[in-house]
């Protein structure tokens, strides 16, 4: 379905007789990803898929997990589409509101095909178990998203942040392709069932030290391009330069299929990472120590880099300024988590994981949506006569946090809602944050996770600081300006108004319910992430 409308979209926006407007693409390709995301969810029934079913000669092995977050992914690309439809006129006097009708959307046609391309490849990406379909699906989910980067061609920023996201995604690319080489080298396979039971046979001899280097390469590539520490460098800057739309695209969509297709590679389809261990005989000769061990080189790679982020991502977000900077740092942290619940690779574990990955995506795309609500509102006072081309850059977006300063006195209902979204990144009961971060927390305890326990603790805790600092500025700083801002009121005479669309207001306002009342019903998502859990550790 997504490749067939790709194809469609891609004929419509090349005729040059067909005149459709950015805003109509927009609208049909949101509808094109619920579309796909109801046929995906249709595929569940199929009894078979509980087993797995390889697709295109084993490339592809569809399974009850895979086609789950598939459907995620579709639903979640098909919100971010949303707000970039907004009203935006001037009232002359005498006019009506029915009379006002433009909306601001992307500059380029070409927006919609892009975000085909980069959910087509996230969706490959969580279904691939070969080599070769591995590598293809990244590059095409990255591809688009380098693309995507650079929307904005006039602005200088944005094409900074898509050169270096651009060379530096590159770089990634030539690490996975490096294990992805190494591997082929040593074994002559691609698939990973295959790698996995050549291993089984092999032992501990130079064959399976060749491909547990070549995984580790991979492991280190995919987390380069998620932003987890020590590989986070590039993401700051690129996600602050970027407009908030796009920012919110690379926040979300990469990492949820990055983090599925790690946890398939590691207690997914037959290819179990706990049975390839580092085996240091010479060492434990030698020295004396892991003697009668193994050392688990792929889980430790994870636990560093879940520690590092954890640390990096709270520690250098306290002297944040940019609010898009300080909200990368968040996602940063927030990585940590999800390592940590992927590196322990139990049951429950994998629960939390799946769990956490879900409310995550809700609650960072909810934050994302506020702020270009509050970016719209703040930017209203641009005069009439500026063009709708000129108003859809990345200038109506918020840059510093003083820019909320006192918006809960003008817009109180966005501020709620916004600080009700941070209070749940910062883990605060009892809303959905918190409940995402015990579960992390009590796996991780409970298989013999102490110290690196004790440091997400403490982090919480302390990020809880700058997350305050925004939810301060908005209601108990005073903003002079603060009545010309006020998305509800209609001044007399020949004014600028701002009404955010319907779309836009009610996925604010459900996402926020979601985050808040999650307690009220939370056997619906809890029972859906044990169910997937339980699928793959029963295969």
């Amino acid at each position: 379905m997504l490749f067939i409308s790709t194809i469609c979209i891609i004929l419509a926006v090349a005729l040059p007789s067909v005149q459709i407007s950015s805003l109509l693409f927009t609208r049909i390709t949101s509808i094109i990803l619920v579309f796909s995301g109801v046929l995906s969810f249709n595929s569940l029934y199929v009894q078979s898929i509980a087993n797995g079913i390889g697709i295109y000669s084993g490339l592809f092995q569809v399974t009850f997990l895979s086609q789950s977050i598939e459907t995620f992914i579709y639903l979640a690309g098909a919100l971010i589409l949303v707000p970039w439809a907004y009203k935006s006129a001037s009232l002359n006097s005498g006019q009506s509101l029915n009379e006002i009708n433009n909306f601001i959307s992307p500059r380029v046609s070409e927006y919609s095909l892009i975000i085909l391309f980069t959910t087509l490849g996230a969706s490959l990406l969580v279904s691939s178990s070969d080599l070769v379909s591995m590598y293809l699906s990244i590059e095409l989910q990255s591809f688009a998203v380098y693309i995507l980067a650079t929307l904005y061609r006039d602005s200088e920023a944005a094409t900074n942040a898509g050169l270096k996201y651009f060379l530096l995604g590159g770089l990634s690319s030539c690490f996975i392709l490096l294990g992805s080489g190494l591997i082929y080298a040593f074994t002559g396979l691609t698939n990973f069932e295959s790698i996995y039971s050549l291993m089984s046979v092999t032992g501990g001899n130079s064959t399976s030290q060749g491909i547990i280097l070549g995984l580790v390469i991979i492991t280190a590539g995919f987390l380069f391009k998620i932003a987890a520490a020590p590989f986070h460098n590039w993401a700051v800057d690129v996600y602050n330069d970027v407009p908030t739309m796009v920012t919110t695209w690379l926040t979300v969509m990469p990492k949820i299929s990055i983090i599925i297709f790690l946890l398939e590679i590691q207690s997914g389809t037959g290819l179990s990472i706990e049975s390839i261990s580092l085996h240091l005989p010479n060492f434990s000769q030698e020295v004396g120590l892991f003697e009668g061990t193994e050392f688990n080189i792929f889980k430790n790679l994870l636990l560093l880099s879940s520690l590092l982020s954890l640390i990096i991502g709270t520690v250098v977000g306290l002297a944040q300024s940019k609010i898009k900077r300080l909200l990368a740092y968040s996602t940063i942290s927030h990585v940590g988590f999800l390592l940590l619940a992927l590196a322990v690779n139990t049951e429950q574990s994998i629960e939390s994981l799946i769990f956490y990955l879900v409310q995550y995506s809700l609650t960072n795309i909810n934050t994302f949506f506020l702020l270009l609500a509050f970016g719209y509102i703040i930017h209203s006072s641009y005069k009439v006569t500026t063009t709708l081309a000129e108003q859809a850059t990345p200038e109506v977006d918020i840059k510093y946090i003083t820019q909320l300063k006192g918006q809960f006195y003008s817009n109180p209902l966005l501020s709620l809602s916004l600080a009700i979204c941070l209070f749940s990144m910062a883990g605060i009961p009892p809303l959905m944050g918190f409940f995402a971060k015990q579960q992390v927390l009590y796996s991780a305890t409970h298989s013999g996770y102490y110290f690196i326990s004790l440091v997400a603790i403490l982090v919480s805790v302390i990020s809880a600081s700058y997350y305050l600092k925004i939810i301060k500025v908005m209601h108990f700083d005073a903003n002079q300006s603060n009545d010309s801002n006020n998305a509800n009121t209609v001044q007399s005479g020949n004014s600028q108004i701002v009404v955010l669309s319907n779309s836009h207001s009610f996925i604010i306002a459900s996402l926020t319910l979601t985050i808040l009342f999650f307690i009220l019903k939370p056997s619906i998502l809890l029972n859906s992430t044990h169910l997937l859990a339980l699928s793959i550790f029963t295969n």
